[in-house]
């Protein structure tokens, strides 16, 4: 065994619960943080981590069992299975060029921290495996060595910029001052929602709906508590696949479990990241003068907010009914169902907790991630076989990364596969990136 895969096989088994709080604990360090205190850091980040993955764990066993059956309920002949990120990342890291993700992601944060054009300061060095991803995917599909690592530099690029894009959001929505998200499915699809809010400011009755969490109070009193809105959430979807009744109410007590514990677990991460959000706030005032640096995290820190919470299980049943009436899908939605909160968390800053904007949005952003889904489904494939993760005749799909735009129109450009699926899928999102920059070129002059 060389020492690559060696290396790769190592990632691969600490994975983000250790990963990421040693990233923690390393850049504490760096940052000159008294080892005691980074130690402490890292375990509460830990600690946050392994509740987040054992309560969203439990979310996928309730959820996978109970679309499974109401799919053989109700007849479905979708006949592609979504694999879900847990089973397309290890294919990313393990391909000929995902060795060389985590430091070339590394070195073009560093250069265009240096060069002024980000101020994102990435610390999830898991998630990295979305750039490698889409390296990969570009290698499987044109066999190019330059294409993979060109793939590769691009999300890269594009990681980082989105993180000075989002911060705001989580300053203003989440009260995360000083921290962003650039990775992951939150990032990525966030300018379909930028362009739903536009739209929607646009049309006065659209406008005029407003489903907070307050106005929910308001109008539904006790219902709107995020424990018993899970629970109901819950129930309904056991009810729907079929569950007897004691099953269905076992399933509503579990989501209402998730749906009140996540927020404190993910306090735990929180904890974890003040000394660094107060050491870079302190570096950023000399070296950086004065200016604002974010740190860039996972997703997960934004799954305390309870409308990102209930758009995401409400997502769950509009999901399956969009895999069920789109013409051509045949991608049974399962890996990725658990974490659908993860594609609408930042959808739902953008829409300042506006649940009834964030369903819209996060509508048309799984519609658009099952139909590039279906069209990445063979490069997914081809992927999967090749690092001898899929026997001969089998196929795949995945609604994560394999539904990611940077990817399809990366490698659909390149491959010349992507037809006018390309110019559709190119032109809406160009147009929600440029409304999403100029939002934030517009705030960055009230910024120091």
């Amino acid at each position: 065994m060389g020492q690559t895969e060696v290396f790769i096989n190592t990632l691969q088994e600490m994975g983000p619960v250790l990963l990421m709080p040693a990233a923690v604990f390393l850049v504490s360090l760096f940052l000159r943080i008294k080892p005691g205190r980074a130690l402490l850091s890292a375990l509460n980040t830990a600690i946050g981590l392994v509740g987040v993955s054992l309560l969203i764990s439990m979310l996928g066993d309730e959820l996978g069992t109970a679309m499974q059956m109401m799919s053989e309920r109700l007849g479905l002949t979708l006949s592609v299975l979504d694999i879900g990120w847990a089973g397309t990342a290890p294919a990313a890291w393990a391909s000929p060029i995902g060795a060389l993700a985590i430091p070339l992601a590394i070195l073009i944060n560093m250069v265009m921290l240096a060069a002024g054009l980000t101020r994102t300061v990435n610390i999830d060095i898991w998630n990295i495996w979305h750039m490698a991803f889409t390296g990969a995917i570009a290698f499987v599909v044109t066999g190019s060595y330059a294409a993979g690592i060109g793939g590769m530099i691009l999300h890269a690029v594009i990681t980082y910029k989105m993180g000075d894009l989002w911060a705001d959001t989580l300053s203003e929505y989440f009260g995360m001052r000083g921290l962003t998200v650039p990775h992951g499915t939150s990032a990525y699809m966030a300018p379909f929602a930028v362009l739903t809010e536009t739209a929607v400011e646009h049309i006065k009755p659209l406008r005029e709906i407003d489903l907070t969490a307050d106005t929910l109070q308001e109008k539904i009193g006790v219902f709107a508590e995020p424990s018993i809105a899970g629970f109901v959430i819950g129930t309904i979807i056991g009810l729907l696949a079929g569950f007897r009744v004691p099953e269905s109410l076992v399933c509503g007590v579990k989501m209402g479990a998730l749906m009140l514990l996540i927020p404190r677990v993910v306090k735990c991460i929180m904890d974890g990241l003040i000394p660094i959000q107060e050491r870079v706030r302190e570096l950023a005032v000399r070296k950086f003068k004065g200016k604002s640096v974010f740190i860039g995290m996972d997703p997960a820190i934004l799954l305390g907010d309870s409308i990102v919470m209930t758009g995401g299980i409400l997502l769950v049943p509009i999901t399956i009914l969009l895999a069920v009436i789109t013409p051509g899908n045949r991608i049974l939605p399962l890996g990725d169902l658990a974490t659908i909160s993860f594609f609408i968390a930042i959808a739902a800053g953008i829409h300042r907790g506006n649940l009834f904007r964030t369903l819209l949005s996060g509508t048309m952003i799984m519609y658009i991630t099952l139909w590039i889904a279906n069209r990445t489904g063979p490069w997914v494939t081809a992927l999967l076989s090749a690092g001898g993760m899929l026997e001969s005749g089998q196929v795949a799909a995945c609604l994560d990364q394999g539904g990611c735009p940077v990817t399809y129109l990366y490698t659909g450009l390149l491959s010349g596969e992507g037809g006018i699926g390309i110019i559709l899928i190119g032109a809406l999102y160009l147009a929600g990136l440029a409304l999403a920059y100029r939002s934030w070129k517009r705030n960055t002059k009230e910024l120091p």
